[in-house]
């Protein structure tokens, strides 16, 4: 089915307003997304419904890095909350406007998990609009990396989900609470994107995101090939996010296939 054109206005911090022909991929994730020119900015340009942020808890502030935060890093409040709200409230509560689903923001943390989590909780009063409890919110903020998986897990859902392993599944947690599963491609297929693909390359990976998909939830692998060939392969193999850290080609790639 042709995927219908919208225009989105993006509003960001800066107070400039962008203009043009547009429609998301919901397929399209981030890797490292804060390593780019312009963060979540040039995700969103091309499409991207999902992106990931390294943070480190550092003298109270959350920053943005990845092995190692400075006093020059910039923060997880100015990268990617204020302009997410800043966008919710321009656009009638939608990130991408009058296209349905989610935007996720992965906080990968790399900090001690406890106080990290304490951390977002607090800083994220500010944003109430970003911490939605509801099954139809418009950003889904799920913690990755150092998750403290069984606190969150003992309080229940409250706004903030889990990036979950495939060793969570069939223990009965929600999607809200477990919206995505994830783990490097490593564990499930040695094939390079490269070589002749075969019927059993990637067999382990089907298996794996029908286990996913059984519970309502998102399959995201990372590490994998990146490529066109593979890209193809992953998402017919039942892959939801393709792990990227090329913008604008994937955007290319998932345009031309109508997705």
């Amino acid at each position: 089915m042709a995927r219908m054109r919208l225009f989105l206005f993006l509003v960001f911090a800066s107070g400039t307003c962008l203009s043009q022909p547009f429609s998301p991929h919901p397929n399209a994730h981030a890797h490292n997304d804060y390593e780019h020119k312009r963060p979540l900015k040039d995700a969103l340009k091309n499409g991207f419904v999902s992106v990931e942020a390294d943070v480190h808890l550092r003298k109270e502030y959350l920053l943005v890095a990845h092995n190692f935060a400075s006093d020059n890093s910039p923060t997880l409040e100015k990268l990617y909350l204020f302009v997410l709200d800043s966008l919710l409230n321009a656009n009638k509560g939608q990130v991408y406007p009058g296209a349905g689903g989610p935007f996720y923001l992965m906080i990968d943390i790399k900090t001690d998990g406890e106080e990290t989590y304490a951390a977002i909780r607090r800083l994220l009063v500010k944003y109430p609009s970003l911490r939605c409890k509801s099954k139809d919110c418009p950003v889904r903020i799920f913690l990755s990396g150092e998750r403290p998986a069984s606190t969150m897990i003992d309080e229940g859902y409250s706004g903030l989900g889990i990036d979950g392993r495939p060793e969570d599944l069939g223990k009965g947690y929600s999607t809200e609470l477990m919206p995505v599963v994830s783990d490097t491609y490593r564990n499930w297929s040695k094939w390079n994107g490269e070589f002749k693909l075969t019927e059993t390359d990637l067999q382990r990976v089907k298996d794996l995101a029908s286990r996913v998909h059984a519970e309502g939830k998102k399959l995201r692998l990372w590490a994998i090939p990146d490529n066109e060939g593979a890209w193809d392969a992953l998402l017919k193999a039942g892959v939801d996010f393709i792990n990227t850290d090329h913008l604008e080609k994937l955007n290319a790639f998932l345009t031309r296939k109508g997705l």
